[in-house]
């Protein structure tokens, strides 16, 4: 079971003590700055939480498994998410 936005606007509403309109405000917010930051190469922390980064990926082969022809794939970047401590210790 997946918690939508709506239902995380809510309960950051109620922990926060906050109208709902501001938590949605914030987590808009909050999603700018990941996108920007990790759109300029930036590592994003949230300590004991996760933490986000830009990673390079370099050019290499791959195939089309509908046709097995052989492709090049371009160099790129890709998003690297970890957990944190308190994040992985809340899955156990």
């Amino acid at each position: 079971m997946a918690i939508n936005r709506s239902e995380l606007v809510s309960a950051l509403a109620e922990k926060a003590g906050t109208s709902k309109t501001d938590a949605d405000s914030v987590l808009s917010a909050l999603s700018e700055v990941l996108l920007e930051a990790v759109s300029k190469g930036e590592k994003v922390q949230i300590p004991g939480i996760l933490s986000v980064e830009r990673v390079a990926r370099s050019a290499r082969t791959g195939r089309n498994p509908s046709t097995g022809e052989t492709i090049d794939i371009p160099a790129g970047f890709g998003v690297k998410v970890s957990a944190g401590t308190k994040l992985k210790a809340a899955a156990k």
